[in-house]
């Protein structure tokens, strides 16, 4: 079976010439549909970078990236973003909630563009609320809504179209620590249905949780381990990749 992300040999390079930044430097990674996987490092790494490669929302300078077995890396723009609204269910430090939409509306906005009719919308965004615990705010816009519900709100939209990866980038950011924990917990619930889970952080503690841990330092791999204590095993249980 082909690995739901592969990418080989990736680099991306600003400036190029003399003053050249190569935030990504050769980086060659593949992701496994069903995994639960953290991107860890710290500002200034590539993780940054390589969300945006992952979740198609740049291209690389060289190298390929393949996303459910589709070569992305040299795709038009209209190409990604129909790529981005099929494949991927994004969840942002921000929010990104229309204040003047209900729970339900904001969920439903993706699927209006991806052309989904009234009545199977209105469906998948009602089972996506109930699966992250909102059957009762439905009708609630973001004002009235806690930071961890919004965060919610925003599980809620990117799962459902149920889309092959959800990919997360610093998505307890804005959270304190009970709201953190609770989105935590959901991830991992999506994982144990067999949802691909992406997670960008630089929070060593959150990484705790995840079942893998790639770790970015200056635009290369630095390490990539199964942390077998996020399976239930020993603190000691660590296994290279």
């Amino acid at each position: 079976m082909k690995p739901l992300v592969e990418v080989r040999d990736m680099c991306k390079i600003y400036n190029p010439g003399e003053n050249e930044v190569r935030a990504l430097d050769h980086v060659s990674l593949t992701i496994d549909q069903g995994e639960f996987v953290g991107i860890i490092g710290h500002s200034g790494s590539g993780k940054s970078t390589l969300m945006n490669m992952l979740g198609c929302l740049d291209i690389p300078t060289s190298g390929s990236y393949y996303l459910n077995g589709k070569d992305v890396s040299h795709m038009s723009d209209d190409e990604l973003s129909d790529i981005r609204n099929v494949e991927i269910g994004f969840i942002f430090q921000g929010f990104n909630l229309i204040p003047n939409l209900t729970a339900q509306e904001n969920v439903e906005l993706p699927l209006i563009y991806r052309g989904v009719g009234k009545k199977e919308r209105e469906a998948l965004a009602q089972e996506s609320l109930k699966m992250v615990g909102l059957a009762q705010r439905m009708d609630h816009k973001p004002s009235e809504m806690s930071g961890g519900q919004q965060q919610r709100v925003a599980i809620a939209r990117a799962i459902a179209a149920k889309p092959p990866v959800i990919l997360a980038d610093e998505p307890t950011g804005n959270l304190d620590s009970r709201s953190t924990q609770e989105i935590m917990n959901i991830l991992k619930d999506l994982h144990k249905d067999g949802r691909t889970v992406i997670l960008i952080t630089h929070d060593d503690e959150i990484a705790a949780q995840v079942h893998r841990v790639i770790r970015i330092k200056d635009g290369k791999v630095e390490a990539d381990f199964y942390n077998e204590e996020a399976k239930g095993g020993h603190e000691d249980d660590f296994k290279e990749v």
